[in-house]
């Protein structure tokens, strides 16, 4: 499927699911590709960081990207993560992504070392060159201690490098100057996608067009119905919507309250024990060395599903 120009909608990062020995769970992860396609959601995001990404081999990358291309079977464009340290490393899984059906690549800033904007547009333009699907930027600069500046990206924006940006930066007055800096420049085709998943109602009412929250794995149907409400403008009843969701969203935080593991390890671990007891995915084990979430803690993520009516 050729992605849209441009994406709008709920697109999902898609967990991975992995068994008790740490492999791909690949029945779990139909599983889950059935149940986000079910709930009318307008894309999927592999190997991103609710996928755990950065802890999957290349072997185990390219199956997710091939397992979820194929159950997705046209239906809605997938967008695959290209992340890497380096432009040549983001260059060989862009090949490996594309050549596994993905219909958009995604890429962050290089990072380990330190790079220039100078150097961030040159490693964007690279990639644009040799990709043969669209590339999406992705502003995450707790993974990649880089921030993404609104000038460089309407510029690649501009210059037809970059479809799109995920922005999971958490700024939002840069996130506003992305929007607003798209549609006074007259940027056509050009996607500005939220990675908040407690902020979905105030970026597209600022003029985002979609979003890309975790959660959504979670309880797609409720971001979809978000989504829905928002652009019929039900500005109250997509507000209560998106209060439900971040109620449900303190669940990130069963494991990490107490310092007992680190944020990332709490809310993996919390997304995919909230799959486990919705009866998506068979195991809610997370990638190596990620501390597991307790029983007790668990338990407390069944009671945010009950609040949220999920359970």
């Amino acid at each position: 499927m050729t992605m849209p120009a441009p994406l709008t909608g709920v697109v999902p990062p898609v967990c991975t699911p992995l068994t008790p020995e740490r492999e791909v769970d690949v029945p779990s992860l139909l599983r889950l590709v059935d149940h986000l396609v079910d709930a009318g959601v307008h894309g999927l995001f592999v190997l991103g960081s609710s996928s755990e990404a950065a802890f999957l081999t290349d072997r185990q990358r390219r199956l997710v990207v091939e397992t979820v291309v194929a159950r997705a079977a046209g239906r809605l464009p997938v967008l695959a993560g290209a992340i890497d340290m380096t432009t040549p490393r983001v260059l060989d899984h862009v090949a490996a992504v594309t050549g596994a059906g993905a219909d958009a690549v995604v890429a962050t800033a290089p990072f380990y070392t330190r790079t220039h904007p100078a150097e961030i547009a040159r490693h964007y333009r690279l990639i644009a060159e040799r990709s043969p699907v669209p590339v999406v930027a992705y502003d995450i600069p707790v993974a990649v201690h880089t921030k993404l500046g609104a000038d460089l990206v309407l510029d690649l924006a501009a210059e037809g490098v970059l479809a799109g940006l995920k922005d999971s930066s958490g700024d939002q007055a840069g996130f506003r100057e992305v929007v607003t800096g798209a549609r006074t420049r007259g940027v056509s085709g050009f996607s500005v996608l939220t990675g908040s998943e407690l902020l979905v109602d105030s970026a597209l009412a600022m003029g985002a067009d979609g979003a890309v929250p975790g959660l959504a794995n979670v309880d797609p149907a409720g971001y979809v119905r978000l989504y829905d409400l928002c652009r019929a403008g039900e500005r109250d009843r997509a507000r209560t919507e998106q209060e439900r969701l971040c109620a449900l969203f303190g669940m990130v935080s069963v494991g990490s309250a107490d310092g007992r593991m680190g944020a990332g390890s709490s809310a993996l671990g919390a997304f995919k024990t909230a799959l486990r007891l919705r009866g998506v995915i068979a195991c809610a084990a997370t990638a190596e060395p990620q501390v597991p979430l307790s029983e007790g803690e668990a338990e407390r993520v069944g009671r945010f599903l009950t609040a949220a009516g999920l359970l």
